[in-house]
């Protein structure tokens, strides 16, 4: 069949920036669930109260930037102390547990997302709660404009 040529045999092409964000996610899940595991074996009093949010993890697969909640958000500075002093540990059982060719350097950074969403939720329910209605303010069928 003459035309079109693919690949040469056994090459492998690059991976669609899709497929590289599919398995970056999959190694962040699986570094997630690892380190949240390891964390229940970890005796500090600093990391008692805190989950594991999420895991980014770069395309190279270098870097891992896992993300945390205290649920005392005045823990979260000595939560990430306690991070940073048990991260070779952490790193370690990502390394042997995760079969991964090089394992990503860990870095811990507290997740705000959730504190963030709960200030708005209470900004919400307060106006809600003193009869302030949002109308939208644009003009728009019923607005009587």
């Amino acid at each position: 069949m003459a035309g079109r040529r693919r690949g040469a045999r056994g090459r492998r092409s690059a991976p669609s920036s899709h497929a590289a964000a599919a398995r970056t996610a999959r190694v962040g899940e699986l570094i997630r669930r690892i380190v949240a595991s390891e964390l229940e074996s970890i005796d500090d009093e600093r990391l008692d109260m805190v989950s594991i949010t999420s895991v980014d993890v770069d395309r190279a697969l270098q870097r891992a930037i896992v993300w945390f909640t205290a649920l005392d958000g005045d823990n979260e500075p000595a939560a990430a102390e306690a991070f940073d002093e048990h991260a070779g540990v952490l790193r370690k059982a990502v390394g042997s547990q995760a079969r991964l060719r090089h394992t990503p350097r860990l870095e811990f950074r507290p997740d705000t997302v959730l504190r963030s969403a709960e200030r708005i939720e209470g900004i919400l329910r307060d106006d809600r709660d003193s009869g302030h209605v949002f109308n939208g303010g644009g003009s728009g069928p019923g607005d009587g404009s």
